[in-house]
């Protein structure tokens, strides 16, 4: 093997017997792992992009390619460390107030700097549409960070400010509805919020003054409901900010639609 046609590059044995080349290189005094190849010649090709990626500040997110032998994650790392200083294994790359995480070459979320430490030690996932990180055994929503439920709808129970999805950042959030089942709408000049139960349609439980009103009249409608013979498993809300006492008092008070007492299950 030519040392210097595969420099860089250093062979090693899996625990199955199977041989492997690992690439790597060392730039302002760090030592970074490339990823490991089945041949050498990869390898190889790996460490001369990683090479040419640190000294060629011309060389931006942009210009990868996806014959490139270093995968796209990579290529984000080495150009945010050679641009920033800073190494971050996720495809993160720093800005003055935010940073850009980097799902594809043209798929980016944006995020508030408050943010680099959970997001540098956290992979963003992608299924369809849904975006998650595992997190202690579990698969959490990236969107319910920023309080959006998994059952909100954006445009009616969130927006983005400047109409772009892909950013995350808090000032760019704007929750319209915390609560399952509550709808927030405008009449005559003024907001206000209406409890909406779902069976095998949407059912109108009430409108009300406050998103608290609006939240609690939802539970007390699924609870009626649960009474009367309904099997579905209402998930009900957890309403914030008020003491034990104050939704007790509201909860009694509270008016609900006659159709919803009128409503019956369906005959087994």
């Amino acid at each position: 093997m030519s040392k210097k046609k595969y420099v860089g590059v250093y062979k090693t044995t899996l625990k199955d017997g199977t041989l492997s080349y690992r690439a790597s290189i060392t730039y302002d005094s760090r030592h970074i792992s490339l990823g490991s190849f089945s041949k050498p010649a990869p390898a190889a090709k790996a460490y001369k992009e990683a090479a040419k990626i640190l000294s060629d500040d011309t060389f931006a997110i942009p210009s990868y390619k996806s014959s490139m032998a270093l995968p796209f994650e990579k290529v984000v790392t080495l150009i945010n460390y050679r641009d920033n200083r800073m190494y971050i294994k996720c495809p993160i790359y720093l800005e003055k107030k935010y940073f850009k995480y980097y799902l594809s070459p043209t798929y980016v979320l944006t995020f508030d700097i408050d943010d680099l430490f959970y997001y540098s030690s956290h992979k963003i996932m992608q299924r369809g549409s849904h975006l998650f990180v595992a997190d202690y055994g579990s698969q959490l929503s990236v969107l319910q960070r920023y309080g959006i439920k998994s059952y909100a709808v954006e445009g009616r129970d969130y927006r983005f400010a400047n109409g772009d999805s892909t950013d995350l950042r808090y000032e760019n959030i704007i929750i319209l509805n915390r609560y399952r089942g509550v709808r927030q709408f405008a009449e005559k000049g003024f907001i206000r919020y209406k409890a909406v139960i779902h069976i095998k349609s949407d059912f109108v439980v009430g409108k009300y003054d406050t998103e608290a009103e609006a939240a609690i009249a939802y539970n007390k409608a699924a609870d009626i409901l649960k009474s009367g013979g309904f099997k579905k498993n209402f998930q009900l809300n957890y309403v914030e900010d008020i003491t034990a006492s104050q939704y007790a008092d509201i909860y009694v008070r509270v008016k609900i639609s006659q159709k919803i007492f009128d409503l019956r299950p369906p005959k087994s």
